[in-house]
């Protein structure tokens, strides 16, 4: 039988561990001391750099704000001026005809390396040149280009010559300056992508192109109905990712046609640039900054649903 006085000890024992619990207390405070102060630098530099130029960004997108004055609130000036700006919208017209290019023309051809890569190749040196132009400048690689497709002196005019008997304005032409900087894009951006992609393509397991060469499928309905499937977060999330810094070019069209021909090639941060540093009116520049800003929020969230979405087809 037990005793009476059992339960007392196994109380006593309770709180004996409970103070040694309470002990032991100061040490995992010293470790979140210890984690505080290594985060200490990585918070600073995202408060400095992110937090207060976005909060700061915000405020005057508010304001009429030049270089000399003082910022002077305006509420929704910029806003409304915003709305019937021809320009912008012009720009912005003009950015996501080079978003669609960017994102169907990479997406396909990265796609069409990765698998390449994965069925033929798996040398780390044809991966590394395959990522080469990725770590290329974007000032270099826009400069290259340029030499290149120019129309007197370029290599790609002189085959397009020899082929077809005339020379063709790629960066000169209305018609073709956004198809052409799409490809310079395309050709930058497309090593990295096709690196993530062949990330996802090696994540797949065998068992499942065996089972489906049991059942009798072809390799190219496998690739169809097995292989995009199970790779579609990935795909969403290069798409995104494709997305996101295409809306953001900058210095491929600023290298090599400056907004031209006639404004053809004038996209967005290019307008929004020349309003903030030439026309130093940085309250309506920042007021189509925050307009971008608020639209690559949302394709982000996009983003989650469609991961979100997909995550039953990689169970």
């Amino acid at each position: 039988m037990c005793s009476a006085k059992e339960p007392i000890v196994v109380t006593v024992a309770a709180g004996a561990r409970l103070r040694a619990q309470r002990a032991a207390g100061p040490a995992h405070r010293s470790d979140w001391k210890l984690a505080l102060v290594l985060i200490l630098p990585a918070a600073a530099g995202f408060i400095t750099f992110a937090a207060v130029p976005v909060l700061r960004g915000i405020y005057l997108s508010f304001t009429r704000f030049r270089i000399l004055t003082p910022p002077t609130w305006t509420g929704l000036d910029n806003y409304r001026r915003l709305l019937t700006d021809a320009v912008f919208w012009k720009s912005l017209a003009v950015t996501a005809e080079y978003v669609v290019l960017s994102v169907v023309i990479g997406l396909a051809v990265s796609l069409a390396t990765a698998v390449i890569m994965h069925r033929l190749t798996r040398s780390a040196v044809i991966r590394g040149l395959v990522l080469l132009p990725f770590l290329v400048s974007g000032v270099v690689a826009a400069l290259i280009w340029q030499w290149m497709l120019d129309p007197g002196l370029g290599i790609v005019n002189v085959v397009v010559k020899a082929i077809t008997g005339h020379e063709i304005l790629f960066l000169g032409s209305q018609g073709w300056v956004i198809p052409t900087l799409a490809f310079i894009g395309v050709w930058k951006s497309m090593g990295y992508n096709a690196i993530l992609i062949f990330a996802g393509l090696q994540t797949i397991a065998p068992q499942i192109y065996e089972a489906g060469r049991i059942d009798g499928a072809s390799e190219p309905r496998m690739f169809r109905y097995l292989t995009l499937p199970l790779l579609r977060p990935i795909m969403a999330m290069v798409a995104v990712l494709t997305v996101i810094s295409s809306f953001q070019v900058f210095d491929l069209v600023a290298v090599t046609t400056k907004g031209g021909p006639a404004d053809a090639s004038k996209v967005l941060p290019l307008y929004i640039y020349a309003k903030g540093f030439s026309e130093f009116d940085f309250g309506y520049a920042l007021t189509m900054s925050m307009a971008l800003f608020v639209l690559l929020l949302a394709i982000t969230f996009v983003q989650l649903r469609l991961l979100r979405a997909n995550e039953s087809d990689t169970n």
